[in-house]
């Protein structure tokens, strides 16, 4: 019973998603079709991404970035380049790696620096970076990818589509930063030469390049939809396990299994005639509104799956899931990565997290949401 506990407090996702899917086959029982109905690509897809992304992390691909972030003298300067870097990494990388790149480091300079009082709002304009930067690209986040690869639009109108909203964030978060240092813009870090320190191997340059190419050929499948992902999928798995076959055991299969369950509660509630119905009539035209309320309930990856099949707007839902991250922390699997990240060097202080992340992320909201509402009306 205590390792049940301890499951369900580390991995709460996992858990509603199980119990989603359980209570999903009990009212719709399971067929042959369910085994169709599941998104294979996307968990295919979305497996090649984690563990090659792994495979960065563990090589520090992105340490020429950290050790410059150490040189930088101005606490303006400074969460610039941190926010920015998450905000342009979150477009390649996916929103909770950039994040698990730059928190941490956020933490080690600051407090070196003893500016330990900007943590906490620095690290939640980070988080609005992740969610607001990764929106621009397919595969800048797990529901990007999903409907991406099921919405059938070029990569070239994904990207226009998600361009304005894209832009007006940007520009916010130079504000919001302004704002934050509007006593003394000049404010110095206090920072006085710090070398970031690592795992870094010099010699395993090879490995690094390797990672590239696989990472490469990653974005290859998923920009061009290709019938061969399978084969893809198996080539990278045999690319990694060459290259260091450790981090096959690293990649993120509660993630991978999180999605696996909804799918089948997606499917299996699709399937039964009477809820199918009402769901259909009660998202359509309201992909936008029930993006953001759904998320708040079980996040935007889950809601993303749940909604999908009723959604007649799929760019009205996809703007939705993109705004839903900064109402509240469950709103975005990057927000909960970035509360563990916090809790873990300052565990007497969540609360404190989510009071400070909440009212940062909902005065981004009101600036975002009405805009995002307009613009969404255009299908993509």
């Amino acid at each position: 019973m205590e390792k049940i506990i301890k499951i369900i407090k580390k991995e709460p996702m996992l858990t509603v998603s199980v119990a989603a899917a359980i209570a999903a086959l009990l009212i719709t029982p399971p067929s042959a079709k369910l085994l169709s109905d599941i998104d294979w690509r996307t968990l295919g897809t979305l497996f090649m991404m984690l563990t090659v992304l792994e495979g960065f992390k563990k090589e520090n691909i992105f340490r020429p970035v950290l050790r410059f972030s150490g040189k930088i003298r101005s606490m303006a300067a400074l969460t610039l380049f941190l926010v920015f870097a998450v905000f342009f990494t979150s477009m390649f990388v996916t929103n909770d790696v950039s994040l698990i790149i730059f928190v941490p480091l956020t933490i080690i300079l600051f407090k070196a620096g003893d500016k330990e009082k900007y943590i906490l709002p620095v690290i939640t304009m980070e988080n609005i970076a992740a969610v607001r930067g990764s929106l621009l690209t397919p595969f800048g986040s797990p529901q990007n990818l999903f409907i991406y690869g099921k919405s059938g639009v070029s990569a070239t109108r994904f990207i226009t589509y998600m361009m304005p909203i894209w832009i007006i964030s940007g520009v916010l978060l130079v504000c919001f930063i302004l704002f934050l240092y509007r006593k003394n813009v000049r404010e110095k870090s206090g920072i006085n030469d710090l070398e970031f320190t690592s795992d870094y191997q010099a010699n395993r340059k090879k490995q690094r390049i390797a990672y590239i190419c696989v990472f490469a050929a990653v974005i290859w499948t998923i920009l061009s939809r290709t019938i061969l992902w399978p084969y893809v999928m198996l080539a990278v798995a045999a690319a990694v396990f060459i290259i260091d076959r450790r981090i096959l055991l690293k990649t993120d299969y509660v993630l991978l299994a999180t999605f696996l369950c909804f799918f089948v509660f997606s499917s299996s509630i699709a399937s039964n005639a009477r809820i199918s119905e009402f769901l259909s009539s009660a998202v359509a035209d309201r992909e936008y509104l029930w993006g953001i309320l759904l998320s708040q309930l079980i996040s935007n990856v889950p809601a993303s799956i749940v909604i999908y099949p009723f959604a007649v707007n799929k760019g009205a839902l996809l703007y939705g899931l993109d705004t839903a991250g900064l109402c509240t922390v469950i709103g975005s699997l990057a927000s909960v990565i970035n509360y563990r990240i916090y809790v873990r060097e300052y565990p007497q202080n969540g609360m404190r997290f989510i009071i400070v992340f909440t009212l940062i992320s909902l005065a981004f909201f009101a600036f975002v949401v009405i805009p995002g509402y307009f613009i969404s009306l255009t299908p993509m």
